[in-house]
């Protein structure tokens, strides 16, 4: 009973319009009172949830995310993208998803990976014929792999979350999927555009390819250092964040001089306000789950849920279904801080690999962000195209085919994700 008393708080808070984190505190604090538990666990378990060194890296990499976004780090990018790939009809679209990517290796947030893209690319695909429906979902779509290409955010709280699950393993097994969800986006975006035509409208001379990748090489480097860094043991997850931060605040000061002191403290108060709100969540998560563990609850969802599905198979489909509709709502690190004290018993029972089960869990919380009706990634690119959300709907669910079918190649055949881990040592 007390159980779904928790359950029931938190569900009608979130319809009740509430902040997530005022949701999970308010359901927490009530159960805890109503179990008879002393209120001093509120805060000391909030701080608890915080206090641990591989959180470090989440703001720092928020911060080197705005500061390569803000730097024209983005702009330039494209520029040698769109040299490399050239002027034909898709070649936009094609564009599009090698430059999130790219920024996905840098970010590791899927909306800001989309708000940076989407700034610099939506006019210009526009211009060339490009439907704002198609283009703001195809940015999105693409941009939500930055939560699966490392560095991710969302790796990070999950090994947090995990501790089975190492930093450096998940960054290893993500690479390939993630490379595999790009190209099951970039198939169906360029059928889409080779039918319609698309690519036709204004076309303009192709960017000189040996002057753009001098431009780009600044941040064409910013991968490379982060994750060779991490695989030859130079510095751990948050050290390799700091890097970021340092490395693009030179990049941005004193190569591209884009950044002056007045930008930078812009930079550092807007990406202080988004940690702040990321930190709170997970602070406040931690009590939720402490509570759920504490009066048993968790455990013994988990139990009848291995005992309702005896095969694998369902249990696999059930939640997979699960967090492909708690994606369309709530974000990848909530979604991991809400139901991980519940899944990873039910992971164990079933004799799955941690480190593969974090990175499917990500995959669909990536396809999530891009799926109606209220997909966070989406809303962004289309706030930034300036049309409602319902005219990408049309073209945005190819895109979550496509990337379903790469979850579901992911979930068949394990080895995609945990074979790099245990070629380099890490599995």
């Amino acid at each position: 009973m007390i159980g779904l008393t928790l359950v029931a708080l938190f569900l009608l808070a979130l319809f009740a319009g509430m902040p997530l984190a005022v949701g999970l505190g308010l359901a927490s604090v009530a159960v805890l009172a109503l179990a008879g538990f002393d209120q001093l666990a509120v805060p000391t378990n909030l701080y608890a949830g915080i206090a641990k060194y591989p959180l470090l890296a989440i703001p720092m990499f928020i911060l080197a995310g705005m500061i390569f976004e803000r730097s024209g780090v983005a702009l330039r990018l494209v520029r040698f993208i769109s040299a490399l790939v050239g002027e034909w009809t898709g070649s936009h679209a094609v564009v599009a998803v090698l430059v999130s990517m790219l920024l996905g290796g840098i970010s590791g947030s899927g909306p800001a990976d989309a708000a940076a893209v989407a700034s610099v690319m939506l006019p210009s695909m526009i211009a060339r014929g490009y439907p704002k429906g198609f283009s703001a979902g195809l940015i999105a779509a693409a941009g939500s792999t930055a939560i699966i290409i490392p560095p991710s955010v969302a790796f990070i709280v999950y090994s947090v979350m995990v501790p089975a699950a190492t930093v450096p393993a998940l960054f290893a097994a993500g690479l390939i999927p993630g490379i595999i969800a790009a190209l099951c986006l970039l198939i169906p975006a360029l059928v889409i555009s080779r039918y319609h035509g698309y690519g036709h409208g204004e076309r303009r001379q192709r960017p000189p390819l040996g002057k753009s990748f001098f431009e780009a090489i600044w941040g064409l480097l910013a991968p490379v250092i982060i994750l060779g860094g991490l695989r030859t043991g130079l510095f751990t997850p948050t050290e390799a964040a700091v890097v970021a931060v340092a490395y693009g605040a030179f990049v941005g000061v004193v190569i591209y001089r884009s950044l002056d002191a007045k930008g930078l403290f812009r930079v550092l108060v807007d990406a202080g306000e988004l940690s702040a709100v990321v930190l709170m969540i997970i602070g406040i998560a931690s009590v939720f789950a402490w509570a759920g563990n504490t009066l048993g609850i968790f455990d013994a969802a988990a139990a009848l849920l291995v005992a309702f599905h005896s095969s694998p198979v369902l249990m696999l489909v059930s939640i997979n279904v699960l967090l492909l509709v708690a994606g369309m709502f709530l974000d990848a690190i909530s979604i991991f801080l809400i139901l991980l004290p519940l899944l990873v018993p039910i992971a164990q029972t079933m004799g799955w690999d941690l480190v593969w089960f974090g990175v499917m869990m990500t995959i669909n919380l990536a396809i999530g962000q891009f799926t109606p009706p209220m997909a966070l990634a989406l809303m962004i690119t289309s706030r930034i195209a300036g049309i409602g959300i319902e005219e990408t709907f049309r073209w945005v669910l190819w895109f979550v085919l496509a990337m379903g079918l790469g979850l579901a190649a992911m979930i068949i055949f394990p080895e995609l994700a945990l074979w790099l881990p245990r070629r380099i040592g890490l599995g």
